[in-house]
């Protein structure tokens, strides 16, 4: 089984996010996309959820996963490597950062805050970039 999860880790914006703070990403349409559903999900429930457990339910609400399902559906979504947070439009366009504690649990925090600014200068967690949302 592959996993997404990071453990004491602080996931940076993107270098060529466009915002200077985080943001709530616009509603398109009637479907809520994956920014909608990964920010609601982080927004009011900070250190709930893993990356995996996110990301899965995420899968498992747009592709209409039966609940009776989701054992098996989880298992087939993990067999191979799924993209992380790194490749969240969260971290890549919205300016939100993602931290991860000691137990996997991740938040959110905009790069405008100070909480952000304090997971960059803490030396004891590692710090890892998000991918840019163009190559170079």
């Amino acid at each position: 089984m592959h996993t997404t999860n990071y453990y004491n880790v602080f996931i940076e914006i993107a270098d060529d996010c466009k915002t200077d703070k985080g943001e709530m990403p616009p509603i398109k349409g009637e479907k809520k996309t994956v920014a909608n559903l990964q920010f609601d999900m982080l927004y009011e429930n900070p250190y709930k959820y893993t990356s995996d457990e996110v990301l899965f339910s995420v899968f498992a609400i747009r592709n209409e996963v039966d609940k009776s399902e989701m054992t098996e559906q989880r298992e087939h979504y993990f067999s191979k490597g799924q993209p992380c947070f790194r490749a969240s439009p969260l971290t890549k366009s919205y300016g939100w950062g993602i931290h991860s504690n000691e137990e996997g649990k991740i938040a959110m925090y905009g790069v405008e805050t100070e909480d952000y600014k304090k997971f960059l200068s803490d030396d004891s967690i590692k710090k890892v970039k998000a991918m840019n949302s163009k190559r170079k």
